[in-house]
């Protein structure tokens, strides 16, 4: 168990100034927590002054950078062993940070797993449910909710990946998978949200499609052949199936099917080229 006083409350706000204040409170008299680090990240409403009169200490982006930028500034800024990001919009509750920090120690990120009824709007919970098993395949491992931003994790840990993490909404996702692929404890801790104060800074179209696509960098990064295997495989037995219908039928192997096959070959080269880059970046690491 990680003590609370070894823990940084870590809250990434922009323009969150109708609930900055009260979420700040309400941490601060939850645990004796390290402190609490809010990051404003380039506000316009006043949400920085309003985390500094609540007790917080806040370090400002002269400009809005995103979410993820501003994780990665408290990452940085941050000299305790442990941080625990949370919201800055009130749909966390600070008991639930407690949960979460018990568990650290024993895992090396902890993931605060929101229940499908708790999730805004039937779209967002399609695409987090299309998102959480495509994830699953490619860890294979269960993954419950792989876009929660509400975690805890070893901060020697978050440096080690702070490279990786982009600087908008894909944070979290890129943590997870990136955890999980390096080997490190994971853990997925049941959470309920409450509704929002104000509106979602997330779009579900273009953010949705972000998402999508870091899942997949990330996996390519960390265990390619997850990706260039069942392509490689698919292509060849298309080849195979195609050349041999051909060949019983019309006496001739096609050059479609040689195509095919040809490439399901490359696939499976470039895929383990990449799989052994892949293992070659994680000799001597710490």
């Amino acid at each position: 168990m990680a003590a609370p006083q070894f823990v940084t409350i870590v809250v990434p706000a922009f323009n969150e100034g109708a609930s900055i204040g009260s979420v700040v409170a309400a941490l601060r008299s939850a645990a004796p927590w390290h402190e609490v680090l809010v990051v404003d990240d380039g506000s316009t409403d006043g949400t920085g002054q309003a985390a500094r009169d609540a007790g917080a200490r806040v370090i400002v982006h002269p400009y809005n950078k995103g979410n993820g930028a501003a994780v990665k500034t408290a990452i940085r800024g941050s000299d305790s062993e442990w941080l625990l990001v949370f919201d800055a919009d009130g749909q966390h509750r600070p008991d639930d940070a407690i949960r979460l920090a018990a568990r650290l120690g024993e895992f090396d990120l902890v993931v605060g797993a929101r229940s499908a009824e708790t999730q805004a709007t039937t779209g967002r919970r399609l695409g987090n449910a299309v998102l959480n098993s495509l994830a699953s395949y490619l860890t294979d491992r269960p993954i419950p909710d792989l876009t929660s931003g509400f975690r805890g994790a070893r901060r020697e840990y978050l440096l080690e990946f702070i490279h990786l993490l982009p600087n908008g909404f894909s944070t979290p996702t890129t943590s997870t998978l990136a955890f999980i692929k390096a080997g490190y404890n994971v853990a997925f801790e049941p959470i309920g949200a409450l509704p929002r104060v104000g509106t979602s800074k997330i779009r579900l179209a273009s953010d949705g499609a972000k998402f999508f696509l870091i899942l997949l960098k990330v996996i390519t990064i960390f265990s390619p052949l997850r990706i260039f295997a069942p392509i490689s495989a698919v292509t060849f037995v298309l080849g195979g199936a195609y050349g041999l219908w051909n060949f019983a039928y019309h006496a001739r192997f096609p050059n479609g099917a040689v195509l095919l096959i040809m490439f399901s070959v490359m696939v499976l080269l470039v895929g383990l080229v990449s799989e052994q880059i892949s293992s070659l970046r994680f000799e001597g690491r710490r």
